[in-house]
């Protein structure tokens, strides 16, 4: 059964996921705009997406960018969780996900350390 939260409650818990990320590391990101939206229109049970040039693949064609996004799919979290406290923890793993994919952490990788 989804959880019931209100988006304003959802958007904290995004951003105490973020919180999580080490101080060395958030210094590092650069250029990248965390989002919240309800579902993914092509994929409607993805729970993250990163958009944009990996950290690892920029090079001095990348000043000027538009930012990179990091989207965060509010519903399908939900959907999949069962309680506040699993959703805390779904949200943790998607930022963190996500973000791995910034720093050009490949999916296989993230799996083997398992933030699949």
């Amino acid at each position: 059964m989804a959880v019931s939260m209100t988006p304003g409650r959802f958007e904290e818990l995004v951003g105490d996921a973020l919180d999580l990320i080490p101080p060395q590391l958030a210094a590092a990101i650069d250029n990248v705009v965390v989002l919240v939206d309800d579902r993914n229109d092509e994929d409607p049970y993805l729970l993250g997406l990163y958009h944009g040039i990996a950290l690892t693949e920029r090079d001095s064609h990348y000043g000027g960018s538009l930012p990179d996004t990091i989207t965060v799919y509010r519903d399908a979290l939900l959907e999949i969780c069962s309680s506040e406290e699993e959703v805390v923890h779904e949200v943790a793993v998607t930022v963190i996900h996500e973000v791995a994919h910034y720093f050009g952490i490949e999916e296989d990788r993230l799996h083997e350390l398992g933030w699949g």
